[in-house]
């Protein structure tokens, strides 16, 4: 059995690291498209992760996701075709993701899909087209939870599907210990909430990026904010700019590393995100945190339901209340993650042995 393991982000990098680790050299094939802004950036998660650096690098160009989605496809087929893999392997919901699984379709390699399942039934949200389109032409698929499986189901996916567990608390299982000894980051304050956004419907809307933005700067709490680029550009374009640095109470961070997230999320009292990946990262027994999802809708049920996550209305006043409430209680009741044991990576290497 041998996998190519298409992956192109930094959440990507992150939740498919236990399965590189997992997999032997000879069963994996790890192609990188550099989908993000910065490709040594995510080349700077491999080397943090202490990965093996990528058999193939595709260095892709910035552009509209049309135009992003067919550069990827047009630069995989010589590979793919070239190392004839028994399965590609896809992780999530990127461009990167549904790039890899339509060039594997149309080369008639079976794919498997790691973290399959997840509905927000929002359809603004670009990763919501994504995830759907290559659950339905996927062969294997991972659900990360009974919830996703039933999701699956009920729209009766031709694929097998497996409940494994998320990888991502792999991840935090196997990297979490090393924070506070790789992480350069200094912290200034002793309690502090962790506050990260960057979904597009979110930070392109002004709006919504505008009462965000107010309703922490008037919170009398400490906040500490890594900016995502995304996010940076916005608050400029929106004129945002000077009331965020001119902010007591927010100290913002450029390009945190994994390592640095760890350790932020390790010692905050409470996380305020748009984040699908940290409202997971937050429920596994290393980090333990409230995390307040400021988004219409999640993807990521099981944390509300497990008393993990709330997802909050997206005006000022009602994030601010929502601040002042958990504020007051920020500890947890519930010991357990839906997201598994850590043992994910495991179960679906066995899986992909057994049926290939």
């Amino acid at each position: 059995m041998r996998t190519a393991i298409i992956i192109g982000t930094r959440p990507e990098i992150i939740k498919v690291a236990p399965l590189i680790k997992e997999l032997r050299k000879s069963e994996r094939i790890i192609i990188f498209t550099g989908q993000h802004y910065d490709f040594e950036l995510g080349l700077r998660f491999f080397r943090e992760l202490k990965l093996p650096i990528p058999d193939y690098s595709l260095k892709i160009k910035k552009g509209e996701p049309a135009i992003q989605i067919s550069q990827i496809i047009s630069k995989l087929v010589p590979i793919l075709s070239r190392t004839n893999p028994n399965t590609v392997m896809v992780q999530g919901d990127t461009n990167t993701a549904l790039a890899g699984a339509i060039c594997a379709l149309k080369l008639s390699i079976p794919i498997n899909h790691v973290e399959a399942g997840l509905r927000s039934y929002d359809w603004r949200m670009p990763e919501e087209h994504n995830r759907v389109i290559i659950d339905h032409i996927s062969d294997l698929l991972f659900a990360p939870t009974i919830d996703s499986k039933k999701n699956l189901m009920k729209e009766n996916v031709h694929g097998k599907i497996f409940v494994t567990g998320n990888t991502v608390m792999d991840s935090i299982s196997q990297y979490s210990r090393l924070a506070d000894e790789k992480s350069n980051l200094s912290i200034d304050f002793e309690d502090f909430i962790l506050f990260t956004m960057h979904r597009a419907e979110n930070v392109d809307n002004p709006h919504v990026l505008r009462n965000v933005i107010s309703a922490l700067i008037e919170s009398p709490h400490n906040i500490i904010f890594p900016i995502h680029p995304r996010t940076q550009k916005r608050i400029y374009q929106f004129n945002l700019h000077s009331k965020v640095v001119n902010a007591n109470n927010l100290k913002i961070i450029d390009s945190a590393g994994y390592f640095d997230i760890l350790k932020l999320m390790k010692r905050c009292s409470f996380i305020i995100s748009d984040s699908g990946g940290i409202q997971e990262e937050a429920t596994s027994p290393f980090i333990r945190k409230k995390v307040l999802v400021i988004r219409k809708t999640t993807d990521r049920p099981e944390s509300v339901k497990s008393g993990f996550a709330t997802v909050v209305d997206l005006s000022k006043n009602q994030i601010k209340e929502a601040i002042r409430k958990i504020s007051r209680n920020p500890e947890l009741k519930t010991q357990k993650s839906p997201y598994g044991a850590g043992n994910s990576s495991k179960i679906i290497a066995s899986i992909l042995r057994k049926e290939l």
